[in-house]
């Protein structure tokens, strides 16, 4: 993992950048007190805020991830959200004058409002396939393997392996019978060092294949 504790733009993607140990991060991104593991990528107008981005993952364009904690392997549409900004609806007034109090002369901000919001971080397992325009909620969980459809709004859990679409999204069914789940977990293959990798490559285009050889 590398630490960035205030990113300024300084590179441009081209088509077919070679991504390497080194993240790559286009130069109109905003990245903020973030660790982002070898070979990710963060397309065009992305924000990654205090959170922490697995190994192998990516963004397209226009992407907000705050609070978060991003898995390996995944992949995230144009346009998602990932924990979007909240607002304290218990208060009698929920605008952000509330808390971003120094911008309207109203003295210093409430910490104890971020601080709420880091606690309902959103957790993204490995190996997620997000759509675009997709919401994930603030405290949601999203399990590895699974996919979120395009314009999902997801405000509860979604399990390992579940495809959730709609707004509110529900789960519609599982990419795999839950055997073949259980195996598919149990490998962790995404732990799989470089050249593991690469030396078993092949074996990740062939479901059977796969659980024949690891499982």
């Amino acid at each position: 993992m590398k630490y960035f504790e205030n990113y300024p733009p300084v590179t441009e993607q081209k088509q077919g950048h070679q991504l390497g140990e080194e993240p790559y991060i286009h130069s109109s991104c905003i990245v903020k007190d973030s660790s982002l593991g070898p070979w990710t990528a963060l397309g065009a107008g992305t924000w990654l805020v205090e959170s922490i981005f697995g190994d192998y993952s990516y963004t397209a364009g226009n992407v907000q991830i705050i609070y978060s904690e991003i898995g390996k392997y995944c992949s995230i549409a144009n346009s998602v959200r990932i924990n979007p900004g909240n607002h304290p609806q218990w208060r009698v007034t929920q605008h952000h004058m509330t808390y971003r109090r120094a911008h309207y002369g109203l003295g210093e901000d409430d910490q104890d409002f971020f601080q709420w919001r880091r606690d309902h971080k959103c957790t993204i397992g490995h190996d997620v396939w997000i759509g675009h325009g997709a919401v994930i909620m603030p405290g949601v969980n999203i399990g590895t393997g699974a996919i979120i459809g395009s314009g999902a709004i997801v405000t509860k859990d979604v399990g390992p392996y579940e495809i959730a679409v709609g707004v509110a999204a529900k789960v519609i069914k599982k990419r795999f019978d839950d055997a073949t789940i259980e195996k598919l977990l149990a490998s962790e293959w995404w732990n799989w060092d470089r050249e593991t990798l690469e030396q078993n490559f092949n074996d990740l285009l062939n479901l059977e294949v796969f659980i024949d050889k690891y499982c």
